[in-house]
């Protein structure tokens, strides 16, 4: 399955709620995800919450940006990606 990289743009910020509200939400995004195939591998975001980069597993740039439509997620782009760690030559 390819890997992508999504960056995204939050100008007020990413608001996300430490509560069992904010646990189901993340869970339904997940489940979205997964009707289409998609796999949401892990995000880093900005201190300022404003500037999000996630890696996802998934059929392609358009099935990606689907599932994002779906849970309400900005995209900016969306490049597929190789994973490289310092361990490759090893």
């Amino acid at each position: 399955m390819p890997r992508y990289l999504v960056q995204r743009t939050f100008p007020d910020g990413l608001h996300v709620l430490v509560t069992q509200e904010g646990k189901t939400d993340w869970r339904d995004v997940l489940a979205r995800n997964a009707d289409l195939g998609v796999t949401w591998l892990q995000s880093y975001v900005s201190d300022d919450q404003q500037t999000m980069v996630c890696v996802y597993d998934g059929p392609d740039p358009e099935t990606i940006r689907k599932a994002a439509a779906r849970n309400g997620l900005p995209v900016d782009a969306i490049t597929q990606i190789t994973v490289l760690d310092p361990y490759f030559y090893h």
